[in-house]
């Protein structure tokens, strides 16, 4: 065997070492910020639920009016969720996530200012135009510092930080209304309020120091590693045109992916609001307790999508992995209505929702760069889009849920229906989806 054959194994192996050591060190330098920015978004979209018990009292809200609250606020994240990213598109993903979490923080923490139905509507709508473009905006921001074949894990990383804003946010949220309750004359659901929304600005303040909008901005990084980092990511874009919005939005499948992100989130938010609710209704009354209860799933959640993450990129695959996901989470769906009045069991088929609708969501998430990579100010909006039809089944769920609630007494109907609609998500994402996203990820 000739020396340059020998050389040419050697380099191959070598650049991989170098390009794995590198993405290591970008993860480590942004991901554990962005990953706490995250918890926070995530908490101030489940603290709700936890507050659900001493709000509705307070204000004599029906759960029909909950469900309503509940869903402004994503009415209010789906009319500004868009122009939000093409405007963090224009001044750059530092700025702009740092003016969101900052707004959101104090917009959440006004809710200790409630006294009537219509002020927790507006509210409610407000915070959620606040939030408008930071999920789809840290997406986008991480396409822009890791390589296609490394997006599973990172993105993983990413919204692992959801299942422990559940795994700690439940416990911590019981604990706040029992103990909390009373303290400066303020009800437990205003501490919580307060308490999630308060950090937020200092976050947003740390945003703007630590974080950087381009590679070529990272003093922390080599000459070297800077073109090595960029090449990789180059390397796998799989189109330069659709510079704009409109562009990618006649991407085939694109809106397929918005639909399909719908019935994901549809399931995801019918286990955000409603899981204490079902777990007291189970015969549960200590919101202490309700709050342990409530963090089995997140923990469930946090395992399967650290291991699918890693087999999504081991293998490439990543359709049937979210496909899988989804109709796992479609039998928890169907198992928490059949065993609505037995507590055990109930936590069984939630941790099965957990397991398969929390995990599917970072997967999910690996699909819309493979069709809007190097799109521009499209990839920006794209994502936005993608997110902002999946956010409508953030509309959709709570107010029906709380509707089917009123109606007939039970949220069984509802599971069911919730059930249906993961199914679908799932038959779509093995059949309905064009070539493009049937093809593996490669190194």
């Amino acid at each position: 065997m000739s020396l340059n054959t020998l050389e040419a194994g050697v380099r191959p192996a070598a650049e991989h070492d170098a390009e794995k050591a590198l993405v290591s060190k970008v993860a480590w330098r942004l991901m554990p910020l962005i990953m706490v920015c995250y918890l926070f978004a995530f908490f101030d979209r489940i603290n709700i639920s936890f507050a659900k018990f001493q709000l509705q009292a307070d204000l004599s809200l029906s759960d029909t009016a909950y469900g309503l609250g509940a869903g402004l606020f994503v009415v209010g994240y789906v009319i500004f969720e868009v122009p939000s990213n093409m405007m963090l598109y224009k001044v750059g993903a530092r700025r702009w996530i740092a003016r969101i979490m900052m707004s959101w923080g104090l917009a959440t923490a006004a809710m200790v200012f409630v006294t009537a139905e219509w002020q927790f509507y507006g509210l409610r709508f407000i915070i959620g135009a606040m939030e408008a473009g930071f999920a789809p905006g840290v997406l986008y921001y991480l396409t822009l510092w890791f390589p296609q074949h490394y997006r599973g894990r990172i993105t993983s990383m990413l919204f692992l930080a959801s299942a422990f804003a559940g795994l700690v946010g439940a416990p911590f949220s019981g604990l706040v209304l029992e103990h909390l309750d009373g303290v400066l004359q303020m009800r437990g659901w205003h501490w919580l309020f307060l308490l999630g929304g308060l950090p937020c600005v200092g976050l947003g303040f740390l945003v703007l120091k630590l974080l950087k909008d381009r590679i070529e901005d990272a003093h922390w990084l080599t000459s070297a590693e800077k073109t090595l980092l960029a090449s990789r990511i180059a390397v796998h874009e799989p189109h330069k045109s659709g510079g704009s919005l409109l562009a990618a939005l006649r991407i085939p499948g694109f809106l397929m992916l918005g639909f399909i992100y719908f019935l994901i989130q549809v399931a995801s938010y019918g286990l955000n609001f409603w899981a204490p609710q079902l777990i007291r209704s189970a015969g549960t009354q200590s919101p202490v307790m309700i709050g342990l209860l409530t963090a089995i799933p997140y923990v469930c959640g946090a395992i399967s999508m650290v291991v699918i993450g890693r087999l999504s990129d081991a293998t490439g695959e990543r359709r049937k992995f979210v496909s899988g996901l989804v109709a796992l989470g479609a039998v928890g769906f169907f198992c928490a209505g059949i065993f609505a009045d037995h507590t055990t069991f109930l936590i069984v088929a939630l941790s099965l929702l957990g397991a398969g609708i929390i995990a599917s969501i970072p997967t999910f998430w690996t699909l819309p760069p493979k069709l809007l990579a190097g799109a521009g100010a499209g990839a920006a909006g794209g994502i936005a889009v993608i997110n902002t039809l999946g956010q409508f089944g953030g509309i959709v769920s709570p107010v029906m849920v709380g509707r089917i609630k009123d109606l007939t007494g039970s949220t069984t109907p509802a599971l069911y229906v919730i059930g249906v609609c993961a199914l679908l998500a799932a038959a779509l994402l093995l059949w309905g989806l064009p070539q493009k996203l049937r093809t593996l990820d490669k190194h």
